[in-house]
Parts: C-alpha cells; sequence; structure tokens
C-alpha cells in the first residue's frame, strides 16, 4: 500500500494542473488575489476622498454660510475638503450638468433659508446628485462632514438663546442615551463578524484541492488504461482505495494548511502596511483586529487543523467514490457541480446570522465544523461540544471511506463503460 501511495504522489507532483490547484492556488495566488482586492479597493476609496468634486449651489444668498463652509481654507494638519465651485449660466440646467458631469452635485438653499435658521427651524437643503455613480454614497458623505462644523455653530447659537450651555443644549435634545458597554473583548467581538469567513475560505480550498486529484486517481486510471494492470498487482483492493484515499487527503489537507500558512504571513507582513493605507478611525480599528489576531495561540490553530481533517477525509472518500464512479474524465467533472453545491449549502447557513453553535447545529454536517472554528477564533468554544463534532464527523468519513471500497468491490462500477 505505501508503495502505491509513493507512485501515486510521484504522479501527481508530475501533473501541473495539480500542482496550480492544491499548491500554487492556496499559497500564492488567491492570498496575491484577495490582497490585491483589498489594496485596490483601499486606493480607489482614498481617490474617491481626495478627489476634488465640482459643485454648484442655487440659492446660495439665501444662506451663504454654506458656501463659505465647503470653500474653507483647512486650519492646521486638517486635510483640504477639495469642493470647486462653479458658476451657472443663468437658466442651466442642473439635472443635465449632473447626468453629463460636468458637475458632480449641486445643493438647493430654498428662499427664506437665513429667516428660518434665525427663527430655529430645521432647514432642508436639497441635495441633487446621481446615484448610479459608484462613488455617490461617499461624496454624500464627504459634503455631510463638511457641513458638520457649521451645524455645530447654529446649534450653538440655539443654545444661547435659550440660556443654555453646549452641553444642556445636547442633553435637552437628547434626555435619554443608551451607550454601548460590550463585554466581549476585542477577540470575540472580531471572530463574531468575521470568523465565519476563514472555515468558509478553507473549507473550499481543501474542496478544490482534493478535486482535481480525486478525478485523475479514480477516471483517469480509466482513462489512461492503467486501472486493468493495477487491480492485477498482488496488493489487496482495499489497500489500493485507502492508498488512494491518503493520496487525496494529502493533497487537499496539504492545500489546508498553506492556505492558512500564507493568509498568517500575508497579515503579519503586510497587515501594518494596509492599516497605515487607512483613515485614521479605520486604521485604529485595523490595529485592534491585528491585537485580536496576536491573541490566537498555537493551540487554538491546532484546533482548527483538527476540524478539518475529518473534513478533508470527507472529501477524500466522496470524490474519491464519485471519480469511480464516473464512466470518463468530463462526466465525473459534470458530478462535481452538484457536489460543490452540497458543501455550499452549509457554509451558508454558517454565515447566518442568529446561527451559533449548540447541539442542534452541532448536528448538521459541515456546518458544526465551520461554527467550531468561528467558536476556536473566538476563544469561547466549548471542547466537550468539539470533541462530539469531531467524533461525529470522523465517523461520516469513516462510513464515506466504507462505502468507497465497497465502490471500488464492484466490476459493474469499476467498469461501466
Amino acid at each position: 500500500m505505501l508503495q502505491v501511495y509513493i507512485k501515486e504522489m510521484l504522479e501527481l507532483t508530475r501533473d501541473k494542473k495539480t500542482l496550480i490547484f492544491t499548491i500554487l492556488l492556496p499559497t500564492l495566488i488567491m492570498p496575491v488575489i484577495l490582497g490585491g482586492f483589498f489594496t485596490l479597493s483601499l486606493k480607489i476609496a482614498k481617490k474617491a476622498n481626495e478627489e476634488v468634486l465640482d459643485f454648484a449651489i442655487i440659492g446660495s444668498q439665501n444662506y451663504a454660510q454654506v458656501e463659505s463652509e465647503l470653500l474653507r481654507e483647512p486650519e492646521g494638519d486638517e486635510d483640504p475638503l477639495n469642493f470647486n465651485l462653479i458658476t451657472l449660466e443663468p437658466g442651466a440646467d442642473v439635472d443635465e450638468l449632473i447626468n453629463t458631469n460636468k458637475i458632480r452635485f449641486a445643493l438647493v438653499i430654498p428662499d427664506g433659508a437665513s429667516q428660518a435658521m434665525e427663527n430655529g427651524e430645521t432647514l432642508e437643503i436639497d441635495f441633487k446628485y446621481n446615484d448610479s455613480a459608484t462613488t455617490s454614497g461617499l461624496m454624500f458623505k464627504r459634503v455631510n462632514d463638511a457641513l458638520e462644523d457649521l451645524k455645530t455653530i447654529e446649534l450653538v447659537k440655539r443654545y444661547a438663546k435659550l440660556g443654555l450651555t453646549e452641553e444642556q443644549g445636547e442633553a435637552l435634545g437628547k434626555p435619554l442615551k443608551l451607550v454601548q458597554k460590550s463585554t466581549a473583548n476585542e477577540r470575540e467581538s472580531f471572530g463574531e463578524k468575521f470568523g465565519a469567513f476563514l472555515p468558509y475560505i478553507l473549507i473550499l480550498v481543501g474542496l478544490s484541492g482534493a478535486m482535481y486529484p480525486a478525478i485523475d486517481l479514480g477516471v483517469g486510471e480509466k482513462d489512461r488504461g492503467t486501472l486493468e494492470t493495477l487491480l492485477l498487482t498482488p496488493v489487496s483492493r482495499f489497500s489500493l482505495v485507502l492508498a488512494k484515499f491518503l493520496v487525496i487527503f494529502t493533497t487537499s489537507f496539504l492545500a489546508i494548511f498553506l492556505s492558512l500558512l500564507s493568509f498568517a504571513i500575508m497579515t503579519l507582513m503586510f497587515g501594518p502596511y494596509f492599516s497605515s493605507m487607512m483613515g485614521p478611525e479605520s486604521s485604529a480599528n485595523a490595529t485592534s483586529v491585528l491585537q485580536a489576531l496576536t491573541n490566537i495561540s498555537v493551540v487554538d490553530i491546532l484546533l482548527m487543523f483538527s476540524m478539518l481533517v475529518p473534513i478533508a477525509a470527507i472529501f477524500a472518500s466522496l470524490l474519491l467514490s464519485v471519480s469511480i464512479y464516473a464512466r470518463t474524465f468530463k462526466e465525473a467533472q459534470n458530478y462535481m457541480s452538484p457536489i460543490m453545491f452540497l458543501v455550499f449549502l452549509p457554509l451558508i447557513l454558517a454565515l447566518l446570522p442568529g446561527v451559533k453553535l449548540d447541539w442542534v447545529w452541532a448536528s448538521v454536517p459541515i456546518t458544526n465544523v465551520a461554527l467550531a472554528i468561528k467558536e476556536i477564533f473566538k476563544g469561547t468554544i466549548d471542547m466537550g461540544m468539539l470533541a462530539v463534532i469531531f467524533l461525529s464527523t470522523t465517523i461520516i468519513a469513516g462510513v464515506l471511506l466504507a462505502l468507497c471500497n465497497w465502490w471500488f468491490q464492484r466490476e459493474q462500477v469499476l467498469f461501466r463503460n
């Protein structure tokens, strides 16, 4: 059996497709793609924040403070607002100018705006823009944030008229304020928000790492005409199945290990770089995330791997069974789509809000492992439940391996063509 295992592993190392999907994809390509996507997103957001926005004001004379506030010079280390006022010609079609990108937005200040502010009324200023633009939401936020100081000034004036200090005025508008005080630490908070995505990625990587070797070791033997020769060797069929199973299990688990290792390295090496590219608030959040990740111990990582061992075994047994049953390489590939759907569904369940690890969800295959890894990531795993999940998943993998062995014993399955 060992010789068959070594032979199959050597053949796989000569297959470029297998090397790409089991080593290159999880180790380099996926982290590079995700890192590049994250970097590009940050650059696009930064460019949108620094873009000079051409705008127009209709009825500026009704409340000139708005124009003054948007065009004011930055003070100290304050970033420039980057607004450029465009003077409109009489009778200009504002909607057409916005839709043709001649101006990015327009503010319409109604008549009597100054009087309304003096009377303590709410002044409604129309913000006209094209919401089909990709950065339209960010553009509104930039304008709204730029007018925050003006809002504060007007509020202080109103408080003074009532004989109130700024603090008393704020208390007048907010007689009751609910303050959030979470008892969760940074690791638990981060794990609850993003911990479900880690098993989602790792399990799918394990599936892709097992898929192509399984096709090659099953139906690939039929296509190459080497299955008959292999069956004539003085090796029991169970040993042949076990050797092929171990090869697929190795490639699946290797893909998971390399993927997790590469993500860890990228996080440690490039995490501070991504943090420096963000704004002050986002950078602080990114720093807290990095600190939360440093609290994950070696034991936690080993527990995550222990959960993924039976998952890799399930994939190896199931995919090898399908590959043995298929007549041709193309037929085996057709069977992979429903299998991927069956894996996607429980993973999506683990991502749904309100789905937490309990004894009900612990009985759902794949979902239970995804939820368990999330709890390990948070540092709140119940070791008793973890042992039950590991045992139940291992039993499922053993049953599927027995089914694969029974499948391989039947001549009508091996030689369906």
